[in-house]
């Protein structure tokens, strides 16, 4: 996203927030003490190592922590308030600003308290920080305070100073704990902050005492472009300048405005369909359940201080959290089942204990791979801890999933490396040409999905990235959810240009019945996403098409201008989207136009879209635009009608 010079010209939403001062938190805030073991911790600078535990008199022994490298860190609930907030915030203060940087974490908690309310802990979330609990619900690990994602501001001198906004605020994430809202002062003590956009997710979290907020309000412009929300449990939410935002099977407690495509699916407490937005309501998209959905694997520490994996289990017609009347349904994996990976480990040795039968845990860092990382056996599971990258060396694919049901593939990211990569990941094996669809050549299972969570791909940014597709999907029944495949828009010297990063398409589905739910794909230089599977659904869709086409006619296929956002494949019989946009900023100075938006079988069934949009952006600084939605149905947005959302309510 982040088009750092269209800051002035993205609408200020309706309502209060466009001041600096958010509304009272309504309710009490409750205090916790400090409990569990007695533990020591050692810290070296940076270079941090996790917690050596000693059991108390009165406590069970417990096993330590397992050796998870000094990017891993496990607090405990009996170690001194101030001597954890001295950890979190070197951490922060190294990643606030590092968004190209190399470094990655993980913050863990064991179950208990941590901070109380008049000495509360303040976890501020930079770039490539994980911050978890490691209870087996979200009400096992309580902190006392804020965990804060705040906008990032520039200095004095940069040629974005005084612009302070979370359009970049990429790649982080929090996690199955209770945010019990205390401390800080004036704006900041408000609510718990999390202004981030794509690829920050928030799973498993119970915010209690205060409100929640998606924008930072307190200094300016304060812009933001996400996000996406699951499994947690809040009271109100602001939603600010947040552009778009997807809030899937959890339960809030009300919502404070709408700015472009806000869809909330399977969501007690959501506030009621309004599409598009009139006045005093919407733009909602507002669904009572969730159609199929599977939450992301977490790791967690049992009652006898033994360390698991627990894999929930697939739902369907689902809504509200899976935590809310006892542990989540699913199975729980000994972590003496996982092989556990440092960067500086071999795929070699990866795929060798996959072979043996191993899940994979990948520890925080980055992992240059040069061959492909092979996932061959039924229900395994791939999780990375601390935002773990994958990057291509060679043009390499860096992860193929064999025809087989129930794996999952959760917490990553996948970066093209300088050499291009035909693709980079695939899940199922590839479709013989002619084969129709449903005869495939495997199999799946339908009430055990393969699925991807919190899955990100990166074409340039830190280097000069290259692969023509990111994602292929072959397998049926997979489940998308949460996924941002970026060409970057922006990144370091020399990384970023029109034949640098170069990137043809975000996702190909061959795959029936495959399933999205909270797609992102963006500025890729051809069709990004391209769905030949029948029975697909996609519940909401964020899309920019690319900035930087050097002229129309290296941006067209014949007399076609452009290439959409999204296609449905010409023999697709059955597809549904919900709640899908695709904006457009060409910034070279000359009109680029794009015929369509999405294009779809006409002969898909009546209402098979639902929902969708389409807006130009920053019309000081672009040329061009969408002429239309659908198509060649709902009209342009152009400089004519900048920063006005041109919008589909059904089709066909």
């Amino acid at each position: 996203m982040a088009v750092l010079r269209l800051l002035e010209r993205l609408p200020r939403d309706r309502g209060w927030w466009a001041g600096r001062q958010a509304p009272p938190t309504s309710g009490g805030r409750a205090s916790g003490g400090i409990l569990g073991l007695v533990t020591a911790v050692v810290t070296l600078g940076l270079g941090l190592v996790g917690p050596v535990q000693v059991a108390s008199a009165d406590s069970h022994p417990v096993s330590p922590a397992p050796d998870f490298g000094p990017n891993v860190l496990v607090f405990d609930p009996g170690m001194p308030t101030s001597e954890i907030q001295k950890t979190v915030d070197r951490i922060a203060n190294q990643q606030v600003d590092d968004e190209m940087g190399s470094n990655r974490y993980a913050l863990l908690f064991k179950p208990g308290t941590y901070g109380t309310a008049a000495n509360p802990l303040i976890v501020r979330v930079g770039y490539y920080t994980e911050v978890a609990g490691l209870g087996l619900s979200p009400t096992d690990v309580t902190i006392v305070g804020h965990v804060d994602v705040y906008n990032r501001c520039f200095p004095v001198g940069d040629p974005n100073a005084s612009n302070c906004f979370a359009l970049n605020n990429f790649w982080r994430s929090l996690s199955n704990l209770t945010i019990n809202v205390a401390g800080l002062d004036g704006c900041r003590g408000s609510g718990d902050f999390w202004a981030v956009s794509q690829a920050a997710p928030m799973r498993r979290v119970n915010v209690t005492g205060g409100n929640l907020t998606l924008m930072d309000y307190c200094s300016s412009p304060a812009f933001a472009s996400g996000g996406f929300i699951a499994d947690s449990r809040t009271g109100f939410v602001i939603n600010g300048s947040q552009q778009q935002f997807l809030v899937r099977d959890s339960q809030i407690g009300g919502w404070s405005n709408g700015v472009w495509n806000q869809v909330f699916s399977g969501v007690d407490g959501a506030p009621a369909q309004c599409f598009p937005a009139t006045s005093g309501c919407g733009p909602y998209t507002t669904l009572a359940a969730t159609p199929v959905s599977r939450e992301k694997p977490y790791l967690y520490v049992d009652a006898s201080g033994a360390w698991n994996v627990r894999v929930p289990a697939p739902r369907t017609d689902s809504s509200g959290t899976t935590w809310a009347n006892g542990p989540t349904p699913g199975r729980s994996v000994p972590l003496s089942d996982f092989f556990v990976a440092r960067p500086s480990t071999s795929v070699q040795t990866i795929n060798s204990q996959l072979a043996q039968g191993k899940h994979l845990l990948l520890t925080p860092g980055m992992y240059d791979v040069s061959r492909t990382i092979s996932v061959k056996r039924p229900d395994t599971v791939v999780l990375g801890l601390g935002v773990a990258t994958l990057t291509a060396v060679g043009g390499a694919t860096v992860l193929d999933v064999a025809d087989v049901e129930g794996v999952v593939l959760a917490g990553l990211m996948v970066d093209a490396g300088t050499v291009n990569s035909a693709l980079l990941m695939r899940v199922g094996s590839t479709r013989a040409a002619g084969t129709p669809a449903g005869e495939r050549a495997g199999w799946s299972d339908p009430k055990n999905p393969t699925a991807l969570q919190d899955v990100f791909f990166r074409i340039g940014g830190p280097h000069a990235g290259k692969a023509t597709v990111s994602l292929e999907v072959n397998s049926d029944h997979v489940l998308l959810d949460n996924i941002w495949a970026w060409r970057a828009d922006h990144g370091n010297p020399g990384a970023v240009g029109w034949t640098v990063n170069t990137a043809d398409t975000g996702l190909v589905v061959n795959g029936d019945s495959v399933t999205a739910t909270g797609l992102f794909v963006e500025h890729y230089q051809k069709t990004e996403v391209i769905w030949n599977g029948n029975k697909g659904r996609v519940v909401f869709f964020q899309n920019e098409l690319p900035y930087d086409p050097p002229s129309q006619a290296a941006w067209s296929r014949g007399s076609v201008k452009g290439y959409p956002a999204l296609k449905v494949a010409d023999g697709v019989t059955s597809f549904n989207g919900t709640g899908m946009g695709s904006y457009s900023f060409f910034n070279q100075g000359i009109d680029i136009y794009a015929d369509n938006a999405f294009e779809v079988p006409p002969t898909l069934p009546k209402g098979s879209l639902r929902n969708l949009l389409t807006i130009f952006l920053d019309p000081a600084n672009g040329k061009g635009g969408i002429l239309d939605v659908v198509n060649g149905v709902g009209g342009s947005s152009t400089i004519a009608n900048p920063d006005v959302p041109v919008t589909v309510v059904s089709y066909p």
